[in-house]
């Protein structure tokens, strides 16, 4: 018998490799993502002016510099409810602790959202783009508001001439449990972010370049390693192996930090 409904995630057209650069936009999701992508020693950079939330906030930071000049920009819708500038009558990114009275809350539709992301995508052309749905919830939004504002978003993204990577549905349909929750019930916990990171992982990485993970992660645990016995011989030793593990990879990852 089955007790849960596996998603099965086909490989996506191209792979994201180490020379890639990688931008991530949007939902604390995106923090998610890019975390693991720098424990694995990626080249990859996200949200340096913060968390962004609805799709008109992330639209307005894809000019950036850093997006730019990367390969792959990876976006991830959290919600179509957007606050309003009374005075300036413009979506903002946040509301910088501001009176409530000073906005106007309203939902994006998905035409609103269609007409100002697809030509984007379309001048962007040169890029690779991945768009997802955050699996986190907005409580404050209440359940129901929630479930219409992602609807709307899967319905935006599902007209746009890019890639579509399921991670609402994994957690939503997959895991499908409270246990892959954090204890606010609204956050995906860290088992949950786990198994997205390694459907994506599937989904994006060649066997190539999952040998080359496993050896920078290699690394990356090394450096981050917590020694019971500091300054001692062992710890001395080991510090010396993992310069030197260093010094070799960064032959072949000149961007390794």
């Amino acid at each position: 018998m089955k007790f849960r409904t596996e998603i099965s995630i086909p490989k996506a057209p191209w792979q994201i490799t180490y020379q890639d650069k990688t931008a991530l936009l949007g939902s604390c999701f995106s923090d998610n993502i890019a975390e693991k992508m720098k424990q694995y020693y990626f080249q990859v950079i996200c949200n340096p002016t913060g968390t962004l939330y609805n799709p008109v906030s992330i639209a307005r930071h894809l000019e950036d510099e850093y997006v730019c000049d990367a390969d792959v920009v990876i976006i991830t819708f959290g919600t179509a409810w957007v606050y309003v500038d009374k005075t300036t009558n413009l979506v903002v990114d946040n509301c910088q602790k501001r009176p409530s009275s000073d906005f106007i809350r309203r939902r994006l539709s998905v035409d609103e959202i269609v007409d100002l992301w697809q030509p984007l995508v379309t001048k962007h052309a040169d890029k690779r783009f991945i768009f997802t749905v955050s699996p986190i919830r907005h409580l404050k939004d209440g359940l129901h508001e929630n479930n219409l504002s992602k609807g709307i978003l899967l319905l935006a993204v599902e007209q746009l001439n890019a890639y579509y990577f399921p991670s609402y549905e994994i957690v939503l349909d997959d895991l499908r449990d409270y246990r892959f929750y954090s204890d606010d019930l609204m956050h995906p916990n860290q088992a949950a972010i786990n198994y997205i990171w390694e459907q994506f992982t599937a989904t994006f990485m060649s066997e190539s370049t999952q040998r080359e993970m496993k050896e920078l992660n290699a690394l990356w645990l090394n450096r981050h390693h917590r020694s019971l016995y500091p300054d001692s011989i062992a710890d001395k030793e080991f510090k010396a192996r993992t310069d030197e593990q260093f010094r070799t990879l960064k032959e072949r990852y000149p961007w390794l930090r």
